[in-house]
């Protein structure tokens, strides 16, 4: 029984980038186009898929990282399953979201930026998500969730884990 080696052949891995790149000129000016795009369909900036991007455009490894690391809506880490976006706005600010925040961390036993061992959560906080009269809010997945105080974030958390029977 003989192995055949793959090593040549191009893996699917890479079938989305390349319908992403066949949408773009690979300019400089497409840079943020095609970042966004990469996080739309891999959830992240893969560091490979980088890598693929300076090769093919010529752009330095330098200005793409200086780019997806200057904008925090991009990500160079996978993120969990469920992805806690905690609004830090003003009108969340003064209602208790860093005390939310607190809750959160601890019972998901991670610092803010974090992803749980499982990979069940990632925790980011964001600058607004626009629903003021909801304050303190966060979203997981495309669910608001509004009004909240430290119990009932982390009773929410606890909801998504008895849910799935864990």
């Amino acid at each position: 029984m003989s192995n055949k080696c793959c090593c040549n052949e191009r893996s699917h891995y890479f079938d989305k980038f390349d319908e992403i790149m066949a949408k773009y000129e690979g300019k400089e000016a497409d840079l943020i186009p095609i970042l966004q795009n990469i996080q739309e369909a891999y959830g992240y900036l893969p560091q490979d898929i980088l890598d693929e991007l300076c090769n093919r455009t010529g752009l330095h490894p330098s200005q793409v990282m200086g780019v997806a690391t200057f904008y925090s809506q991009f990500r160079l880490k996978p993120t969990g399953e469920n992805l806690i976006k905690l609004c830090f706005g003003t009108a969340c600010h003064v209602n208790g979201a860093e005390k939310v925040a607190e809750a959160l961390a601890d019972e998901l036993k991670i610092e803010v930026g974090g992803t749980t061992e499982d990979g069940r959560f990632t925790l980011e906080t964001v600058a607004c998500l626009g629903c003021c009269s909801l304050a303190p809010v966060m979203m997981i997945g495309d669910e608001t969730y509004g009004r909240l105080t430290p119990d009932k974030a982390r009773k929410i958390i606890r909801g998504f884990y008895e849910n799935r029977g864990e």
